[in-house]
């Protein structure tokens, strides 16, 4: 949350847009390609917030938890550290 309030609003608002585009998609294959949604490990994806950042989520069944948004570099790291738990 803490990255997504420092962005100027108008990437702000992009990225809210695509949370609420991804709440309603996830799970539909067809909608899934505007979302940019990709998997990257059991249960884990990436799906496109703007043009330069992605938001990390997970498929909780019930729910999807989204605990990082960040750039291609950033989200690199973090799967190296495994600390998206």
């Amino acid at each position: 949350m803490r990255r997504l309030r420092q962005l100027p609003k108008n990437e702000k608002v992009e990225c809210l847009l695509a949370l609420c585009d991804l709440v309603d998609g996830f799970g539909q294959p067809h909608v899934h390609s505007g979302l940019g949604i990709r998997k990257l490990a059991n249960k884990l994806f990436e799906c496109r917030g703007n043009r330069d950042l992605r938001f990390v989520f997970q498929d909780r069944g019930d729910e999807l938890f989204v605990p990082f948004l960040g750039n291609h570099d950033e989200i690199k790291a973090l799967l190296r550290r495994e600390t998206y738990r």
